[in-house]
């Protein structure tokens, strides 16, 4: 069935715009990347009766000015792809500021559903809306809804529907901003349409409110389109600008701010909202606020959250990924049953489920993680976070709005360093923005989570998340250091106010809990089964060509031959055992056998680039088969965990007699609680993936600052591995 109406939801943050989203379509949708930008896109499908609805979630925005790159994609999307109806959602208990929104879809003229999404939390409050009568007046169809429980959402697609097959074109809607800049307006307004000045794209009285709010990408192409009247529209904004400054000490764009909430709320005063209540009374979230966000209290809470997370997740998960790891385990010892010795045999049982086996195995860790942050996510509660840590983060010269994007990052555990730089853009400050971009690779991403969960697991077992929680605090503690430094040196700057909308606590629905848990692990298992499994491939002909030379061979084949003759010669009378000699000989064979192998992995491209790296990285307790493993983690960091599931499986010569790779790390006799300590340090700190090098370059607008990332996050994670190694060794 063909989609034949293309609708678009939009709406502020918070305002539940993805939470209809989910219940609307589902798990008929999927995500992308807008073209030419890394904003998210969201689309899926909602049937009703014969027609398929395709909806496209926009970015949450607060306006339709280039402010950001998310109000950007918002609005050329509305412009250029041009969807039959806007379903504005609104949160019914800040209803004043949601229309904000709404006001500038009228101005551009989109046909407009609104839904009225949270009246059970407005009604709560004592807030009664009249949906009927702001229907009236706003001259749209307005629709209660309860999007987390699914109420009103199906009578809001028959309305859109209804919407869609009536309103074939765009009306714009004139609202007045008072008669200086109303005649200004006009006057800009007529030159436009005289010359058709971007009208293909865009209403003429639009445009010429763009040019008020001076915006930035409407001003780029209108120099492009005709400079000479562009320039004739500037100077006239400019005069009107010294006009409002001298009569009234404002600017135009402050101007048409104020009458736009001036629209706005005689809207409301004309019978639309009551209040059953006192408006100053406490609300719910203000009183659990004030515990949960005390000076004191709240931090103290915050560490219980998070500890509480780490219980949760590796105390559930921990069976079956047990689980997982015997399946693998099963898996290998099959192929290595059922096929010949050769390439084909090694790369299946080693280069594929020895490496892409052991990023799979941690799914139900990472699955549990990201359904606790998807709990503390949907209640409203991260908010919370970044309100008090911004308390915290202006010691170190950044402000609340860096919080996020560390959260986005991995600051709880389970996130990604991409889309951490770019929430990095709501920054106002550019040195805050480049100190945060630059440390915010610094969080526990959940590339680095299952590393941190196989090596806490095989030394640190008697308190897993305990040490979760700790590498968790430092993670935060390393990152606020770091852009202290940055800011006392290459980006000096006083720290800018920080401002934050707390949503609502609300209680999180199974069915949203589950769609984001499911959203980012199909995301992790995606990437284990192309990226992964592809640099696995990779590493694990980098770790068997070109071999061993065949003088080497014959050396290895003459000593099992001296073995086999000598096992030869015992031969046991019916009913004895095996004598312990022949035992002790069939040792040496298999001793024989892991000598080969490693020597093979030694002369191997990764082994001689590692071995060549051992002299320096033995200061950190690093040996050669790890080195292996950290110059891959560079491409993505889940690499660090297949590459040494890799090395270490052909390194044996039963792939399944170890069992896991934990087991394998903990009896290696080159492995000790201090090198691990070592090892998790540096996979912390050192240079991001690739992928977020990329980001921070195209963020900073410079590969310098990519590749100052890449080496001072390096120089930074080797010497803070060598520091704790080197006084580790002397006290253990």
């Amino acid at each position: 069935m063909s989609a034949n109406i293309k609708i678009a939801l939009a709406g502020n943050p918070n305002s539940g715009k993805t939470t209809l989203f989910n219940a609307l379509t589902g798990a008929r949708q999927h995500v992308g990347n807008y073209p030419g930008v890394t904003v998210e896109k969201k689309e899926g499908n909602y049937h009703l009766d014969n027609l398929t609805i395709n909806i496209v979630d926009l970015p949450g925005t607060y306006s339709l000015t280039a402010y950001s790159e998310e109000e950007v994609v918002a609005r050329d999307f509305l412009i250029f792809d041009k969807p039959q109806v806007i379903v504005n959602i609104i949160d019914a208990a800040n209803l004043e500021r949601n229309l904000y929104l709404t006001t500038q879809f009228f101005e551009l003229g989109i046909p407009v559903v609104i839904a009225l999404n949270m009246i059970d939390v407005a009604r709560d409050r004592g807030i009664e809306i009249k949906a009927d009568r702001l229907a009236d007046f706003l001259g749209v169809p307005v629709v209660p809804i309860v999007a987390r429980s699914g109420f009103g959402t199906q009578k809001l697609m028959e309305e859109t529907v209804r919407v869609a097959s009536k309103v074939k074109e765009w009306h714009p809607k004139a609202i007045s901003y008072g008669e200086d800049i109303d005649s200004t307006l006009l006057d800009l307004a007529e030159k436009i349409e005289a010359d058709n000045f971007l009208t293909a794209d865009y209403p003429s009285r639009w445009i010429a409110i763009k040019y008020l709010e001076n915006d930035q990408q409407i001003l780029d192409k209108g120099r492009e389109e005709d400079s000479s009247l562009s320039t004739c529209l500037e100077d006239k904004v400019a005069d009107l600008t010294r006009h409002l400054s001298d009569t009234m000490e404002t600017y135009p764009e402050a101007m048409v701010a104020d009458h736009r909430y001036g629209y706005i709320k005689g809207i409301l005063k004309k019978g639309v909202i009551a209040h059953k209540y006192d408006r100053d009374r406490l609300y719910t979230s203000d009183r659990i606020d004030k515990v949960l966000t005390n000076r004191f209290l709240g931090p103290l809470f915050m560490g219980l959250v998070l500890l509480g997370l780490y219980k949760f997740t590796f105390s559930y998960s921990e069976l079956p990924v047990s689980w997982l790891e015997s399946f693998f385990a099963l898996l290998a010892q099959v192929a290595d049953g059922l096929l010949p010795d050769g390439p084909l045999k090694s790369l299946i049982v080693s280069g594929i489920i020895g490496g892409v086996g052991g990023v799979l195995g941690f799914v139900p860790l990472i699955m549990f993680m990201f359904f606790g942050i998807a709990i503390l996510e949907d209640s409203g509660y991260l908010a919370r976070v970044a309100f008090m840590m911004d308390r915290i983060f202006r010691i170190f010269g950044l402000n609340g709005s860096s919080v996020m994007a560390y959260i986005v990052s991995g600051g709880i555990a389970g996130g990604c360093a991409v889309p951490g730089v770019m929430a990095t853009r709501t920054l106002r400050s550019p040195k805050e923005r480049m100190a945060t971009l630059l440390t915010a690779p610094f969080m526990n991403c959940g590339a680095k989570l299952p590393v941190l969960a196989l090596l806490i697991g095989a030394f640190f077992s008697e308190n897993q998340a305990g040490y979760m929680f700790f590498f968790t605090l430092l993670a935060w503690s390393v990152a606020l250091l770091v852009a202290k430094f940055l800011r006392l040196t290459i980006l000096r700057g006083d720290a800018t106010p920080f401002v934050l909308e707390l949503p609502p606590y609300r209680f999180p629905t199974l069915k949203g809990l589950m769609i984001h848990t499911w959203e980012k692990t199909w995301q992790y298992i995606k990437k284990a089964g192309t990226v992964i499994l592809g640099i696995s491939i990779i590493i694990w002909a980098m770790m068997t060509y070109p071999g061993l030379p065949e003088s080497e061979k014959a050396q290895f084949e003459a000593q099992r031959h001296a073995v086999e003759a000598s096992v030869a010669e015992f031969e046991p009378l019916p009913g004895d055992t095996v004598p312990g000699a022949v035992e002790e000989l069939q040792k040496r064979l298999v001793a024989i056998d892991r000598e080969e192998a490693e020597r093979g992995l030694r002369h191997s491209v990764a082994g001689r680039v590692g071995t060549a790296l051992e002299s320096v990285s033995q200061l950190a307790g690093f040996d050669w088969r790890t080195n292996i493993a950290l110059i891959g983690g560079i491409a993505a960091k889940e690499v660090v965990l297949s590459t040494l599931g890799t090395a270490y499986s052909l390194g044996e010569v039963d792939p399944g007699e170890s069992g896991s790779l934990a087991k394998t790390l903990a009896a290696d006799p080159g492995w000790n609680p201090v090198k691990a300590l070592s090892v998790l340090l540096f996979i912390s700190y050192y240079a991001p993936c690739f992928v977020t090098v990329v980001c921070i370059s195209k963020e900073a607008g410079s590969w310098k600052w990519g590749a100052f990332s890449m080496v001072f996050n390096t120089i930074f994670a080797f010497a803070l591995a060598i520091l704790v190694f080197q006084i580790g060794s002397l006290i253990s």
